[in-house]
């Protein structure tokens, strides 16, 4: 459904926003694409959604060229921007009539309307919305032309908890019946929870790709707890043969970090009820998606920049 192959866009000055990504969306995929600020995520997805020509590289969705071949892609695809614009005296309603006109085959707005949540607030002038309701308004046409690509940009920004997990379960039933959806999002756990699989970008380049447990397995899991009063960390079993790769101590609070946690758990509470030793605030996890980011980012961030991040944003952004 997308093929990127080398895909390159730079900007007036010679500013490489993307330096030769590779990947590929399935059918009923979700793929989320992460990234700082600056990293290239709007400008690959300008560049997927035919916004902009490639400054190199090759960009299929849908068989077609997208910046080449409008006219044969657009109908069939969806795009959720990170910003919709509308005029603020018509109504909700009103709005999605006025997209319909420009969408083949446009749901009945009644529809598109229920699908997000906003059947009630039909006669709602845009002005008067949240900007909560304001997203879901953008996520209906984006709807509206039943897409059989979807792009959605930030598509949670400014929701409470309900909105975005209604939305959630929304672009999971979406994928199920056959959608494919590439996402960006700055919620990590929303690409944890949703996607299939994912890339992190950093200085347009690709840091990691993966599933989302094949990213996280990358980084060592975590076994917090206290100690009772009277025992230290070296009463524990030597950590080496916990398979313990790093660890933490305040006071009797302990953290072991370990690529094995099975055996690093078992060994443990083996010890523990052997020494009759209660562990106090117990908690056995595996990494997450965001420890996995926020560690990619801080090995990454060392790299020579060619200029400073808000520059590279402003850039990002212009089109």
């Amino acid at each position: 459904m997308i093929e990127v192959t080398d895909l390159r866009r730079v900007y007036g000055g010679g500013f490489e926003a993307v330096r030769g990504i590779t990947f590929s969306v399935g059918r009923g995929e979700i793929f989320a694409l992460l990234g700082t600020n600056g990293a290239g995520k709007t400008s690959t997805v300008e560049l997927l959604e035919g916004l902009a020509a490639p400054s190199g590289g090759r960009v299929r969705v849908l068989g077609h060229d997208p910046y080449r071949e409008r006219a044969a892609v657009r109908p069939r695809i969806g795009v959720m921007l990170q910003e919709g614009g509308f005029p603020s005296e018509l109504t909700v309603a009103e709005t999605v009539r006025m997209w319909a006109g420009c969408t083949s085959g446009a749901r009945p707005t009644g529809e598109a309307l229920e699908i997000v949540g906003l059947g009630r607030r039909a006669g709602v002038r845009i002005k008067q919305l949240s900007g909560g309701e304001k997203r879901r308004l953008d996520l209906a046409l984006a709807l509206l032309g039943r897409p059989e690509a979807l792009f959605l940009d930030e598509p949670t920004t400014g929701l409470d908890a309900e909105g975005r997990r209604d939305t959630w379960e929304l672009v999971r039933e979406l994928r199920d019946g056959g959608t494919t959806v590439l996402l960006t999002t700055h919620y990590l756990e929303e690409a944890e929870g949703l996607a299939d699989r994912l890339a992190i970008l950093h200085e347009g380049r690709f840091a990691a790709t993966g599933t989302p447990a094949e990213v996280t397995a990358s980084q060592p899991s975590r076994i917090s707890f206290e100690l009772p009063a009277g025992y230290f960390l070296g009463d524990l079993p030597p950590l080496a043969e916990l398979g313990v790769i790093g660890h933490e101590e305040n006071g009797r609070a302990i953290v072991l970090r370990t690529g094995e946690l099975q055996r690093a758990a078992t060994a443990l509470l083996r010890w523990a009820e052997d020494a009759h030793v209660e562990l106090g605030r117990l908690e056995v996890r595996s990494a997450s998606l965001e420890e996995a980011f926020l560690r990619i980012a801080r090995e990454t961030a060392a790299e020579s920049r060619t200029e400073s991040p808000t520059e590279s944003h402003q850039k990002e952004s212009a089109v």
